[in-house]
């Protein structure tokens, strides 16, 4: 009788697994034959899977990841709440020179030729597909909402992840937005939610498209993966952006372990006047995906940058480091380097220029 209990419960568990991953409309959508299809004949698709175009080792031992991650850093989370500006809304003249906004981890608002362009946006509670468990945002003094964006020319997506691709931050934005950019097969999960397909524009690697008169965008490699359920690991594709506008060109890296595409990237779009590169949740597992901040340091010297700015940290604790190492970290390594690091204040809106911006908010008392 118990047995019979014990198997019935595992097929009533299962079952509801099941049915929530086929269901769930966090998970997003499934990349059908038709675009599978198209992206058979490119470089980097095969068998179904894009691929990175340096060989990425992508397996961690998962006990020895969840031992780490249980008994190492007393300091992953911040102690207190963390100081964040009230953000305001504003429009810039066509004489201005480019401003960009930190939400924190890698959600930033541009500004450029007047038009403004938000970028990963993460505005939910946790980068999780569930609700109720998985990374829980910091504490701030303040967290900006979707309510307190303005209207929004263009959203650009690095990838599919939950920590850059919220389902409740979309539901509340895709009215506010003319128009997505997204790289190849991410376009199946902004069409579930509700967006036109008219709205979206997919792009490969090297990719360029023009946004506007002014702003030209370009889709560039990074070394990553994608993937937002048990079995579709790769099956959308990963990437960074070149923002080249009329008279300053950045630079968004997006999530990436290091390689030599930053130089490529530099070579062919740079010098570029501010560079935004991800900086924490770095680990030794999974250092193919994730850069160390030294490398980061030496990534922003590759794009021939005057100002780089690290993301990819101060929100959400992913990995066992403490929290403030990744900018401690960078502003040491880059000090061989002539570009400036710049290190905003949270929601703080700041021009690009050739300055350096460096408060130590991050410092707890």
């Amino acid at each position: 009788m118990m047995l019979a209990v014990i198997i019935g419960a595992i097929a009533v568990i299962s079952l509801a697994v099941f049915i929530y991953f086929k269901t769930a409309p966090q998970l997003g959508g499934e990349v059908g034959l038709e675009r599978q299809e198209k992206y058979a004949s490119l470089q980097h698709y095969n068998s179904g899977r894009f691929v990175n175009v340096k060989k990425t080792d992508m397996t961690t031992p998962p006990m020895s990841v969840m031992f780490d991650f249980m008994t190492q850093g007393s300091s992953k989370d911040p102690k207190g709440v963390l100081p964040s500006n009230d953000y305001v809304s504003k429009e810039e003249s066509k004489d201005t020179l480019a401003s960009i906004t930190w939400f924190g981890h890698s959600s930033v608002l541009i500004n450029i030729d007047t038009k403004n362009l938000l970028i990963d946006p993460v505005f939910g509670e946790r980068a999780s597909m569930f609700s109720f468990m998985g990374p829980k945002r910091y504490a701030y003094t303040k967290h900006v909402t979707v309510d307190d964006m303005p209207k929004i020319d263009a959203v650009l997506i690095s990838h599919d992840h939950y920590d850059h691709l919220d389902y409740d931050t979309f539901k509340q934005l895709k009215d506010k937005v003319q128009m997505f950019y997204v790289p190849l097969g991410v376009g199946v999960h902004l069409e579930k939610w509700g967006i036109p397909k008219d709205q979206i524009n997919e792009l490969d690697w090297w990719e360029e498209i023009q946004m506007s008169e002014q702003i030209k965008l370009v889709f560039t490699p990074s070394r990553h993966f994608s993937g937002r359920g048990i079995r579709d690991r790769f099956t959308t594709l990963w990437g960074s952006w070149v923002i080249d506008g009329s008279r300053q060109r950045l630079y968004f890296g997006g999530d990436s372990g290091y390689s030599d595409e930053f130089k490529k990237i530099g070579d062919k779009y740079g010098p570029f006047d501010f560079a935004m590169l991800e900086c924490g949740q770095y680990n030794k597992y999974w250092a193919d995906i994730h850069m160390m901040p030294e490398e980061t340091a030496q990534a922003g010297d590759d794009l021939k940058a005057k100002n780089v700015m690290p993301i990819h940290w101060g929100k959400f604790t992913l990995s066992m480091h403490d929290w403030r190492d990744p900018v401690q970290r960078l502003l040491k390594a880059s000090k061989k380097y002539e570009y400036n690091v710049i290190v905003p204040e949270l929601n703080a809106t700041l021009e690009v220029k050739d300055t350096t911006s460096v408060s130590e908010w991050w410092m707890e008392k």
